[in-house]
């Protein structure tokens, strides 16, 4: 599958043990991971910021940015999500054709309310929870 992890996803890989470093080490290995430069900016930015670590050290990011496919974002044309900045992994994921975008940011989980198909240009929209249920029932 091609997906794309939300920065949300990816700092808590980082900062915890649990449901994200398992998914992020271990359960994505035989999927194509989507990023950008903006979005690999914003979780140096957040590293650096708001938990003092250097990005550059840490194993997992340098994975990531040897491992994953990394596109230019689309031009969405409008603005989609009620937060702006988070219209970057949307753009994301339609420029790397992605399949899931995986997050914990309600104002993308929000975009799957009822009221919505939960399909962004045909791409889903889970929680990292959600997720593991889709590859567990894929095995």
């Amino acid at each position: 599958m091609r997906l794309v992890l939300d920065t949300s996803v990816l700092i808590a890989a980082v900062v915890a043990d649990g449901l994200c470093r398992d998914l992020v080490r271990v359960r994505l290995r035989a999927h194509t991971i989507i990023t950008s430069e903006p979005l690999l900016e914003e979780l140096r930015a957040t590293l650096r910021g708001k938990f003092k670590a250097d990005p550059d050290k840490l194993s997992l990011l340098e994975a990531l940015r040897d491992e994953a496919e990394i596109v230019a974002p689309a031009v969405l044309g409008k603005r989609v999500c009620r937060d702006n900045d988070d219209d970057v992994v949307l753009a994301t994921a339609v420029a790397g054709r992605a399949q899931i975008i995986v997050t914990g940011n309600d104002d993308l989980l929000v975009l799957k309310s009822p009221s919505r198909t939960g399909i962004f240009r045909g791409g889903r929209i889970l929680s990292p929870r959600q997720f593991l249920k889709v590859l567990d029932q894929r095995s």
